[in-house]
């Protein structure tokens, strides 16, 4: 009799257990899909500011064609772009086949991402998320990266620098009044520096994002390859 119902007990907890299961999954789900790839429908922004000498370094490396933004003038931080984002995850490709992108703009914006094809990407993928014209879009973009100080040694490398991903942190706090650990992350690969990424709410105000602070760089020290031509 013990035994059987143990066995009765147990065949109820497994149900419940896989039923719960199945309602946290549909919910789950059921909350996904509300928003998911809904352009206008996202919570904050990432502005990314990519390294470009450490992306050049990697392209020359990879042994492909020459990049636009890897000859000729140098650059230092450029824009890689502005990135809508849930609290969890982000939308991607919100339009498809994406509205055509003026070239007017694409010419207009190369000071700040300098690659058309970048510029072209951007607004396929996060772009057209934004809910916003590309014109807007990108005027957000401009906006977001002029509220953005550049720390003063980061303007003109001409030797390559070893740095804690934490102290370029500071020094973009330091730069920036209102910018806080919490709203600000550096990533790298295996032994440069990649990108600084602020979050930004949608008013362009700086605001704390726990999951791109989650995916920062974790190494004590990485490089900065010197400015193209520095």
């Amino acid at each position: 009799m013990f035994h059987s119902r143990l066995h009765s007990f147990s065949r109820l907890l497994i149900s419940l257990t896989l039923a719960t299961g199945l309602a946290m999954l549909a919910g789950g789900a059921k909350a996904l899909d509300k928003r998911q790839n809904v352009p206008g429908e996202f919570d904050f922004y990432v502005l990314s500011l990519s390294w470009s000498p450490s992306f050049c370094e990697e392209a020359a490396e990879r042994g492909g064609r020459s990049q636009a933004q890897c000859s000729g003038r140098p650059y230092a931080f450029v824009v890689h772009g502005l990135w809508p984002q849930y609290e969890n995850g982000f939308p991607e490709y919100c339009q498809r086949p994406s509205p055509r992108l003026n070239r007017s703009i694409v010419s207009s914006m190369l000071d700040l991402m300098p690659a058309p094809g970048l510029i072209f990407n951007e607004w396929d993928k996060h772009g057209t998320c934004s809910g916003l014209t590309d014109r807007n879009y990108f005027e957000t973009i401009r906006k977001a990266r002029a509220a953005i100080k550049i720390p003063a040694e980061y303007l003109d490398l001409s030797q390559a620098k070893t740095v804690a991903p934490a102290a370029v942190e500071e020094a973009f706090i330091k730069a920036n009044p209102g910018l806080s650990n919490a709203a600000v992350s550096v990533t790298c690969n295996r032994t440069r520096l990649s990108e600084v990424r602020i979050c930004l709410s949608k008013d362009l105000q700086f605001r704390a994002c726990d999951e791109i602070d989650r995916r920062a760089c974790r190494r004590d020290e990485v490089t900065m390859p010197p400015i193209r031509g520095g």
